[in-house]
């Protein structure tokens, strides 16, 4: 876990910033949501043999006996809430929402056990345009965080519940053909989940998995119209899109969609946005057929590749001595209040107060000395970017005048 300071953590406020910004151009409503949920809620929707589930999450008893766990990721309480909080009646409903998230994990570069991520869904939406407006949303995102050249949108189509059936068999019968050569990891999830094979990191697997049976072979009439719709809606957008054939996602609720946008600026681990359609989640939670598709990135590692945003340096305000530090407080007031700002320096001897007044760099420093009257500035113009030039002593006597 980490605490940020200065340009990190001013990093980290202007992804979140572009997020709150871009989301509400899209029209996705900000939703909060518990960090603490039931444990059961991640068990049934990420699966009680994931390593999530069996490895990585932080759950315990809470002073009543009841199992609770910090949230893995969003949206699973997400989908609670559709269901327990009346969210069904605003369905298609759009969301969106940021914070932390708890995995005991290995920490690699950008990955911590508290971590932050963004987060947009929309729930009670079956058509494509639902896929292609979250996709877009992550896409203008990006964009404006200046990211747009160096992350690609990696695509792939999961088929819909007969497709998916077709890939399955097929792909247990090619994996169990080779069920010697595989990794141990592989030999443990050919029968209880052959698709996640196609995800090994195990090199020894690779081989094998390239020469695997391909989901187009299998897909429906009804999946390849949908996939193709949103194809050409990404296009429509202006989303800059890969085809992956072997992003896969492990869980039987995901349907169609499935995506990354991937960098190769951090290392092996180089995706920071990634979501899909997974229309059974809700079901999966006790709930009605929902259909829904979202995505979550990490905003530490957003935040990684992007400069630190410009930050004002204040207008330093030195009082010479006590008699002047209401001046100089005042003034102080006057310029933020102008959106101009500005720090006094108030307390030690006046060789004390210039020091560290220098030592902050300021673009202009204010000086109320000994003597009566307006103060001084020590450099000459607070404003010129805008054009409005005003000298400090000038402003402070039209303040004083007007008062």
């Amino acid at each position: 876990m980490q605490s940020l300071l200065g340009e990190d953590a001013d990093r980290f406020a202007h992804v979140v910033a572009t997020f709150d910004r871009v989301r509400r151009l899209f029209g996705f409503k900000r939703v909060e949501m518990p960090v603490l949920e039931p444990t059961a809620v991640f068990a049934r929707s990420l699966g009680e043999t994931t390593d999530v589930v069996s490895k990585e999450m932080y759950s315990f008893e809470d002073r009543s006996g009841d199992n609770v766990t910090l949230r893995p990721e969003f949206t699973a309480g997400i989908a609670r809430a559709f269901l327990t909080e009346g969210w069904q009646q605003f369905a298609p409903l759009k969301v969106a929402t940021h914070g932390p998230a708890f995995r005991y994990e290995r920490p690699q570069k950008g990955r911590f056990r508290q971590f932050h991520q963004l987060d947009a869904e929309i729930l009670g939406a079956a058509e494509p345009q639902a896929d292609v407006e979250v996709l877009s949303l992550a896409d203008q995102l990006l964009r404006e965080l200046g990211l747009g050249d160096t992350i690609v949108c990696k695509l792939n189509t999961l088929g819909d519940p007969a497709t998916r059936s077709a890939w399955r068999d097929a792909l247990h019968a090619h994996f169990a053909a080779h069920r010697a050569d595989l990794s141990e990891d592989s030999r443990d999830r050919l029968d209880r989940n052959p698709v996640r094979i196609l995800d090994s990191k195990a090199h020894q697997d690779w081989p094998i998995v390239d020469s695997a049976p391909v989901i187009d072979d299998y897909l429906t009439a009804e999946a390849s119209d949908f996939f193709a719709a949103v194809c050409a809606g990404l296009d429509a957008a202006g989303v800059r899109w890969e085809r992956a054939p072997r992003l896969v996602r492990g869980l039987d609720y995901y349907r169609h969609t499935a995506f990354e946008f991937v960098t190769d600026k951090l290392g092996a681990q180089g995706t920071v946005l990634a979501g899909g359609r997974y229309d059974g989640l809700v079901e999966a939670l006790g709930g009605p057929h929902t259909p829904a598709i979202g995505w979550a990135a990490g905003i530490e590692r957003l935040s990684m590749m992007i400069d630190a945003p410009a930050v004002a340096v204040p207008v330093a305000v030195v009082a010479e001595n006590a008699e002047r530090d209401a001046d100089a407080l005042r003034f102080v007031a006057q310029l933020r209040r102008r959106e101009v700002a500005a720090e006094a320096f108030v307390t030690g001897s006046p060789r004390k107060r210039y020091q560290r007044a220098m030592k902050t760099n300021p673009p202009a420093i204010v000086s109320f000395d000994v003597r009566d009257g307006a103060p001084t500035a020590g450099l000459k113009l607070l404003d010129e970017n805008n054009g409005d030039a005003v000298r400090a002593g000038e402003l402070f006597e039209r303040e004083r005048a007007t008062a």
